[in-house]
């Protein structure tokens, strides 16, 4: 048996019944893990250290602006464009979002999965603002600030609604 045949039946008894993409899950498994080791080896080749600790304060900036973030690409009603070739329209969500559903099969449902899944998409926005904090702190610090402060803004506007509605 090959071993692309093998693999095909790990996969097929992993969700018997079920369309999963496990491949093209180890194909975006495996394409951040190559983003993150040319990162790592760039970072290394180019002279600079690793701070011995990052700032709380830089944590919990790119934490929030992280949420915000893959939030932002994941369900905004604005970003649909960028999913739209992965996903496919369902209905309205919360304020501003969307739902939709992935398409297609293999790694066009893979992607699809990943771009509509807030949390999935953490661990890409979460290494790109830590990335970016050894790199390029000044100019990260600006963005996080700016989705920090969009965060705080949802929050104030679901509030105000829901203030709204008791009154």
């Amino acid at each position: 048996m090959a071993v692309s045949e093998q693999l095909r039946a790990v996969y097929s008894d992993y969700s018997p019944g079920e369309d999963r993409p496990t491949g093209s899950y180890v194909a975006l498994m495996a394409a951040f893990s190559i983003l993150a080791a040319w990162f790592a080896r760039w970072f290394r080749v180019s002279g600079r250290q690793l701070p011995d600790r990052i700032d709380t304060r830089d944590l919990a900036l790119v934490t929030v602006a992280s949420h915000k973030a893959s939030r932002l690409i994941s369900k905004d009603r604005v970003t649909s464009g960028i999913r739209a070739p992965f996903t496919k329209y369902q209905d309205d969500a919360g304020p501003g979002e969307v739902s939709e559903q992935p398409r297609g099969r293999g790694l066009r449902r893979a992607i699809g999965e990943l771009l509509i899944c807030p949390y999935c998409l953490g661990m890409w926005t979460s290494a790109a603002f830590v990335a970016g904090l050894l790199v390029a702190p000044r100019f990260t610090r600006w963005l996080a600030s700016v989705l920090t402060v969009f965060f705080g803004s949802d929050m104030l506007q679901i509030a105000y609604k829901k203030a709204e509605q008791t009154l």
